[in-house]
């Protein structure tokens, strides 16, 4: 695969499976313009271009700076906040689907104009493993995210006629700052890859090679698809 004289806007980028993908484009010779609400160092170290952004807030004018033409888009904030139905506010709920759904809406409708002008553009949005597989205490992420695929297959119906593909990721349990509470002692990471039929945790690596085909021409007949990275969690037993 190769990337070079294309514009790809990655949001989220800062940690984790953000980071992992703005690393391996990075190798592959992008135009890499990269959100977040902080500069972290590991992100520092690429060749960027880093927007200050918070996706829970109106756009505004922050992307302005984007090149005329972006060839490919990638939203992958998120959030796991697990307890019990009973106990999570309503509050909780609306925070998950603004960060996780109302972020993606307000970056791609700022961006639509510019990925059109590709003739030929990618979208790659998150979900999880858990909104197709019920879990218990992810009542609220998989609410949020289930609305992401939603909105995928939505906008990949309405978009495949000005060539702009718009596929999602949905993955497992990730070792990733955000998980870091759910892999914080070998025992919890030892539980955590059995319950995986391959026996292990996802790397960020896994997404993020993924996510880059997805961007690529190699998957330029794949639009409207939820992709599971997941260990096989999802489908298998």
């Amino acid at each position: 695969m190769e990337f070079a004289n294309k514009n790809i806007l990655l949001v989220g980028a800062s940690s984790g499976i953000g980071l992992a993908t703005a690393q391996l484009l990075q190798k592959l010779n992008a135009n890499l313009f990269t959100a977040s609400r902080h500069l972290s160092p590991e992100l520092a170290e690429l060749n960027t271009t880093f927007i200050e952004l918070d996706v829970t807030q109106p756009v505004g004018a922050a992307l302005d700076g984007l090149p005329e033409v972006l060839h490919g888009v990638v939203y992958c904030p998120g959030s796991i906040k697990l307890r019990p139905f009973e106990r999570i506010p309503a509050d909780d709920f609306r925070a998950d689907f603004e960060l996780n759904v109302l972020g993606a809406v307000q970056i791609l409708q700022a961006t639509m104009k510019r990925l059109k002008k590709a003739n030929g553009a990618s979208v790659v949005l998150f979900s999880t493993v858990a909104a197709d597989t019920g879990m218990a205490f992810h009542a609220s992420i998989a609410t949020a995210k289930a609305a992401v695929e939603g909105l995928t297959r939505a906008l990949a119906a309405e978009y495949a006629a000005s060539g702009i593909r718009i596929n999602c990721v949905a993955p497992s349990l990730t070792n990733t700052p955000l998980a870091a509470a759910l892999l914080s002692t070998p025992e919890k990471v030892e539980a955590g890859a059995k319950r995986h039929p391959l026996q292990r945790i996802g790397e960020p690596q896994d997404l993020a090679y993924m996510t880059t085909f997805l961007l690529s021409d190699h998957s330029a007949f794949i639009t409207g698809q939820v992709h599971a990275v997941d260990g096989g969690m999802g489908r298998l037993k």
